[in-house]
């Protein structure tokens, strides 16, 4: 048995002093809520007469305490003696054999008694973590009540409540049997939305952006995906949709919208830096609603040691069927391990967001000059339609735990059709995230691209590979794995890198990282040689995003090399 002082009054007269002495896991439970114990802690002096009240007080409170904890039979000794003008408390407390749960009957009424719907009953069911066997607590009791219910509210069932429960307790045989009766209510179908706080920009952007559709059964995740692609829509600063349970509007109950809009117009500056391409600073102009009609036009210019970029995009608000539409002009230059590139795009793209699969089908005209040195002086183009497919189930989250994101890409030009050569190109890249241990992650990274063409020549570089940087074989420099020239490095026709990476995060929103990377670009699969880069890192979970520092060796080039990227918009 463990003993605890709980507290000493400091007045001299009729101080008061408690001790509990409790099997360990029972100790501060009662050493907190004891009525004795908490004056005795507040230093009160304290009368004759209210020193014996608590006592008795105390000791009834005990056996209510020990109850929620499945001791019915406790025996709790108690004596007070009296030094000089302070009083001494002791409470010796033999909590008994502990009640477990011995039977288990959950019956359901409303609409799920009479449907079908068995292994929906069955997974609520399993769902009540309180089974027989296990000791019975009254914290669990309540938990495990609250469980039963979850799959029903979180399906079409959000009026569900548990009707009755008993937990009858036999105490000469130490067993809890438990009764319960859930009544699921009427199951729920959407209605039509109702919408507020739409005033700026037409009202057909909130309809439009809608997964529900009326006459389908209710679900919260569903009203849960449609709350957040108004949050991503650009357009509101906040959003919420709910439904009220209420029984009466089940066939039909109104999907309630609530939104704050953002201004029409937006400038922002940026700047940052960043290991990859060096210091930058950036400037953008939003307007949200061009024509009255929720079109999008934004003018973007970057500004980069090794990169500059100007660009200018039209996007569509999302229509019925879900598609986003856009054009765009682009006008970027660089100069990256000696190749020198001047590109301008203008592509066509429609996009579609559809729960965690995202897919972008793009028709674009790239026409680019490129230079490496003296060695190389090029003039590229190329029509190519793409598609990209990109599935994430990582949330929202900075640093997630668990889950992936793939993404897959195709696309390709015919020599026929404004373009210099004939190609194909495929493109893959997959990062699973794994819980590790209570604080840290597991992350795994792999990627692989091929350009199929007879030659590279015209195939504008965006389109071929280089390896090395930041997001792909650290301990190298940024696009320094490719076709080694005279005066710099090219770009090629394959790729292929892969990465492991472990992260710990201590106290606060700081921690570390461990990796090894491999990879290389070339320009056919049996010329790939991967190189290594290892190395450790900082990571910072700041209000605006990761913060990461990564200081890594290149095997292949015996160098350290600093890896690092901060950014702040205003």
């Amino acid at each position: 048995m463990a003993v605890f002082l709980a507290a000493l009054c400091a007045t001299p007269a009729h101080a008061l002093t408690v001790e509990v002495d409790a099997p360990g896991e029972l100790r501060p439970m009662l050493d907190r809520y004891l009525e004795a114990a908490r004056a005795a802690r507040l230093g009160e002096a304290l009368s004759d007469e209210e020193v014996a009240r608590l006592r008795s007080l105390s000791a009834e409170t005990a056996r209510e305490l020990l109850a929620t904890e499945g001791y019915f039979l406790p025996v709790i000794d108690s004596t007070m003696t009296r030094s000089g003008n302070d009083w001494a408390l002791r409470y010796a407390v033999t909590p008994g054999p502990r009640t477990r749960v011995r039977a288990l009957m959950i019956d359901f009424s409303g609409a799920l008694a009479g449907s079908d719907r068995d292994r929906l009953r069955a997974r609520s069911e399993r769902n009540f973590s309180l089974k027989p066997g296990m000791p019975f607590r009254q914290a669990d009791w309540d938990i495990a009540k609250t469980e039963l219910l979850g799959p029903l509210l979180t399906g079409r069932y959000p009026a569900a409540r548990i009707a009755a429960s008993e937990a009858r307790i036999d105490p000469a045989s130490q067993a809890a049997d438990l009764t319960l009766t859930v009544d699921s209510g009427p199951a729920f179908f959407y209605g039509q939305p109702v919408i507020s706080g739409s005033r700026r920009y037409p009202e057909s952007i909130i309809r439009n952006l809608s997964p529900l559709k009326p006459g389908q059964p209710v679900r919260l995740q569903e009203l849960l995906d449609y709350q957040t692609a108004l949050d991503l829509s650009g357009y509101y600063a906040q959003a919420s949709v709910r439904i009220e349970p209420d029984p009466a509007l089940a066939a039909a109950v109104p999907i309630r919208v609530e939104v704050v809009e953002r201004p029409e117009k937006l400038f922002s500056l940026g700047a940052g830096i960043s290991t990859d391409t060096g210091a930058r600073v950036q400037s953008s102009w939003l307007h949200r609603d061009i024509l009255d009609r929720g079109l999008r036009l934004k003018l973007d210019a970057r500004l980069e040691t090794d990169r500059q970029t100007g660009a200018a995009e039209l996007a569509w608000p999302r229509n019925a069927s879900g598609y986003e539409n856009s054009l765009g002009l682009q006008h970027k230059q660089e100069d990256i391990e000696g190749q020198e590139t001047r590109s301008t795009v203008l592509a066509a793209k429609r996009s579609r967001t559809r729960g965690q699969i995202e897919t972008t089908l793009s028709l674009q005209y790239q026409t680019e000059r490129q230079e490496i040195g003296d060695v190389l002086s090029a003039h590229n183009q190329a029509l190519s339609a793409n598609y990209a497919w990109t599935r994430r189930t990582v949330g929202r989250a900075f640093y997630p735990r668990r889950g992936h994101v793939l993404t897959l890409q195709g696309g390709g030009a015919l020599q026929a059709l404004l373009s210099d050569t004939s190609f194909a190109r495929l493109y893959g890249r997959h990062t699973q995230y794994f819980p590790a241990g209570e604080n840290g992650r597991l992350i795994l990274r792999g990627e692989l691209g091929s350009v199929l063409a007879q030659t590279r020549d015209g195939i504008p570089t965006d389109f071929l590979f280089r390896a090395g940087g930041d997001n792909s074989v650290r301990g190298y420099a940024y696009q320094s794995l490719g076709r080694t020239l005279e005066g710099g490095v090219a770009s090629v026709r394959y790729l292929a890198t892969g990465s492991v990476e472990y992260n710990r995060f201590f106290e606060g929103n700081w921690g570390m990282a461990l990796f090894v990377d491999a990879g290389d670009a070339a320009d056919s699969p049996g010329a790939l040689s991967p190189v290594f880069g290892y190395g450790v890192g900082a990571r910072y979970r700041s209000p605006v995003g990761p913060i990461n520092l990564d200081l890594a060796y290149g095997q292949a080039v015996e160098e350290f090399r600093l890896h690092f990227s901060l950014g702040v918009s205003f």
